[in-house]
């Protein structure tokens, strides 16, 4: 389980409150690039209150899992169009490039392979990782700035731990996922593995999910509805109490937000991160429930060639 650290978590808490609610100090550093002509500023959707949140259904498989959901270009756009102010003097992800490395295919049905660039736009580096591991831009999109508001406000920390991979709860950060192309290509590769193994803690059904990292906050029974949002629980296993409900920019001392703060940050983004492309009356397996779309039923396969046999 690779959730993010509670200290690194609190502190990407605080920014991303301070993110949704667009406020900024004096002291702000702002972009030394100024947004190209064409980029249109990010639009600011309404956010629903916090109480029609369902903990058992964050975001819906057909979003979570639309790799094409934005191209290199939109999401380059989108970048250009956000209020970034960086910190320690590195750039917005706008201007960030960064060397990859090729990552092998993990497999059927996980990542296809990642081939390796030189000085390769974050954006480009997003749209790449979303189609080699079969996720969405948006959902990479929101988990960088629900864990360390890199989108915003973006920080020499923030890159190194870009998507809070392999920082768990009770220690710092594992060095090894350091970076900003590692960070994006191992939660995606992560969310992944939750999906074709998803015999795990958090799975569809009925299960119990802490309200806090500190036991005694306690736990309540979560009616997990899809593959998408046990995917978010095995990354982030919690869900908000009644007070993050109430006031989710606040709650109290056994409040925990980042799953709240996915789905408030999908909506102020992208609109409804529970909508579906296709008609619910369509099979389920349309919809991409489990992360994967129809099968080809046998019959319909193409017949395979005559075996040909030649003497040399």
């Amino acid at each position: 389980m690779r959730p993010a650290s509670i200290i690194s978590r609190v502190a990407a808490t605080v920014a991303v409150v301070l993110a949704l609610a667009a406020c900024s100090g004096p002291g702000d550093v702002q972009r030394a690039a100024a947004p190209s002509a064409d980029a249109a500023a990010v639009v600011d959707l309404p956010i629903p209150p916090a109480t029609e949140f369902d903990p058992g259904h964050i975001v819906s498989d057909d979003a979570f899992y639309d790799s094409s959901a934005m191209s290199e270009a939109e999401i380059q756009q989108f970048f250009e169009g956000l209020d970034c102010r960086p910190k320690d003097g590195v750039p917005c992800l706008a201007d960030y490039s960064q060397s990859t490395t090729t990552q092998a295919a993990a497999g059927p049905g996980h990542c296809a392979e990642y081939r390796g660039g030189v000085r390769e736009r974050a954006s480009r580096i997003v749209s790449k990782v979303a189609v080699a591991c079969g996720v969405s831009p948006k959902t990479l999109l929101v988990l960088l700035q629900k864990e360390q508001s890199l989108l915003t406000r973006p920080s020499e920390s923030g890159y190194l731990r870009a998507t809070g991979y392999a920082c768990p709860d009770t220690a710092d950060c594992d060095a090894k996922y350091f970076g900003f192309f590692n960070q994006v290509y191992n939660a995606a590769w992560q969310f992944r593995q939750y999906t074709e193994q998803p015999d795990r803690a958090y799975r569809v059904g009925a299960v119990d999910v802490q309200f806090h990292p500190d036991a005694a906050c306690g736990t309540s029974s979560v009616a997990i509805a899809n593959q998408a949002t046990a995917n978010l629980y095995n990354y982030t296993p919690y869900q908000p109490n009644p007070a993050a409900v109430a006031d989710p920019e606040v709650g109290d001392g056994c409040s925990a937000f980042g799953n709240l703060n996915f789905w408030r940050l999908w909506h102020r983004w992208f609109g409804d991160p529970e909508a579906e492309r296709y008609p619910g009356f369509l099979p389920p397996c349309s919809r991409l429930v489990g992360g994967h779309a129809c099968p080809i039923p046998e019959a319909t396969l193409p017949a395979a060639p005559p075996l040909r046999l030649t003497a040399d």
